[in-house]
């Protein structure tokens, strides 16, 4: 087993990787920027050490000075986390010529898939089922026309090279083909230094549906199920659940097979998720994400496996502690990712300091977050507070159960999305589990956020309502720092 993991990461996800280091005797080194000194993750960690000031460019995206923290402090290995370094395979390699184990795929397979043209032409090549359409870049305008006259519109351009919904866009006719193909070639080699476009079919309102793969070094790998992804924005993921409400046993098994095909192929071990889109019984491989994925946790929830451990064990030589057929998934999970965004300026992130904060609490709730009251969310990354992780017997009680825990988050000093979230859990679209990635546009569901937040605010001016929430905020707040002060 390593003996010690630098972590290349900030907030939740920094702190989630501590614990499994703990819980297997891992002494555990954090990095941090100016603006994260007083964060949570930096004083949960063995060791700690200043990496540059808040930009991310300046610090957690500073390849050199962390592999120069790795050596200082002595490190054995560099957990990425997701994001940042996550699926870098340049910094992959400047572990291994440091000698460190980078935590995560071989540096082939991370190659291969952080191209979705090199990926898309391997999985063809291995009887995966991909979407339709051209494993090839274009960069001229008449054959993006032919390509797209072919394949028939409404089509989507992708860089090659992208991620995080970026450098994607659809188009519906031959009159937007040429601008649109300049707009994304450009956007993609300012992101990602890669203006590798292609072309492929625009499936409409599909669901996003994901796979959790893991393997380790001797060739043993296995799925854990799927999470529904199809709650987006900007696509962007905000709530994920498992199972999918949209799967029979038979096309959870052929998906699953798919998944771990795809993942052999690649020549995969650790953790990664083979991503795709499913309409009207049929699925298409989309991509692999070579990393652990922001909504693990509920995949967790179901089967009672630690990703974040497997990921240790698997860096460090270990086999998988786990068959296929020793997989049972159990019961219902659904995460929520609660941000700090203003739901009445267009969801734009809200930085800011937490002048109130109380975490709910329960049978099958789980939190992950990397804040606490008092702390001041820096401006210079993503605005997630916490995820909101729920597990019940079945969905409808999951369902229940996630409404009674968003009612007792209490958040004061900056704005959030959990009034999003409760619109959400009360939709009937949702709560019947036929919704798709269309969900947020079809039914106005920000505007119902929108008038849901205005509410509020009418309520809470009320004095009997407002004296009432606040005595029920001053229980939760209590109980919260007695838990916290054990």
């Amino acid at each position: 087993m390593l003996n010690k993991v630098l972590i290349a990461n900030r907030g939740e996800i920094a702190i989630r990787i501590m614990r499994a280091c703990k819980e297997l005797g891992v002494s555990t080194v954090a990095v941090f920027s100016d603006a994260d000194k007083n964060a949570l993750f930096v004083r949960y960690a063995d060791e700690k050490y200043n990496i540059g000031p808040g930009p991310a460019s300046q610090s957690y995206l500073n390849k050199e000075k962390i592999i120069d923290v790795a050596i200082e402090s002595k490190t054995e290995g560099i957990h990425p986390g997701y994001g940042f370094m996550a699926e870098n395979a340049e910094f992959a390699e400047m572990c291994l010529k440091n000698g460190i184990e980078f935590i995560g795929p071989p540096i082939n397979a991370m190659k291969l898939m952080c191209s979705k043209i090199d990926s898309k032409k391997s999985m063809i090549e291995a009887g995966v089922h991909v979407v339709p359409g051209v494993t090839e870049a274009i960069s001229d305008h008449e054959k993006a026309k032919d390509i797209a006259h072919e394949i028939g519109y409404p089509v989507m351009l992708k860089a090659s090279a992208g991620g995080g919904g970026i450098g994607i866009q659809m188009v519906e006719n031959e009159q937007q083909i040429e601008n649109a193909l300049e707009s994304v070639r450009q956007l993609a080699k300012n992101s990602f230094g890669d203006d590798s476009v292609f072309i492929e079919k625009f499936i409409s309102d599909p669901r996003h549906i994901e796979f959790q793969v893991i393997g380790d070094k001797k060739d043993h790998l296995i799925h854990c199920f799927e999470r529904e992804c199809s709650v987006q924005r900007r696509h962007q993921k905000l709530i994920e659940e498992t199972p999918s409400c949209a799967l029979t046993p038979e096309l959870r098994e052929k998906m699953g097979k798919q998944a771990v095909l795809a993942a052999k192929t690649a020549g995969y071990y650790n953790a990664g998720t083979c991503e795709f889109m499913f309409k009207d019984g049929k699925y298409y491989f989309l991509e692999m994400n070579t990393r652990l994925q922001v909504e693990h946790p509920i995949t967790e929830a179901i089967t009672g496996i630690d990703l974040a451990r497997e990921q240790l064990r698997v860096a460090s030589g270990l086999e998988l502690e786990y068959c296929q057929d020793d997989i049972h998934p159990r019961g219902h999970s659904i995460e929520c990712r609660i941000n700090a965004e203003d739901p009445l300026n267009n969801f734009q992130p809200a930085p800011g300091k937490i002048i109130k904060y109380a975490e709910p609490s329960g049978p099958g709730i789980r939190i992950d977050s990397g804040v606490y009251q008092g702390f001041t969310i820096p401006p210079f990354y993503d605005s997630m507070i916490a995820k909101l992780i729920i597990w019940a017997e079945d969905r409808p009680r999951a369902i229940e159960r996630t409404k009674r825990a968003l009612w007792e988050y209490q958040i004061g000093g900056v704005r959030h999305n959990i009034p999003f979230h409760q619109v959400v859990m009360n939709n009937s679209q949702w709560v019947s589990g036929k919704y798709d990635t269309s969900f947020i546009p079809r039914y106005n569901i920000l505007d119902q956020v929108v008038e849901h937040v205005k509410e509020q605010k009418t309520q809470s001016s009320t004095p009997r309502t407002a004296a009432a929430m606040a005595a029920v905020q001053t229980v939760i707040i209590a109980a919260s720092n007695a838990q916290h002060n054990k």
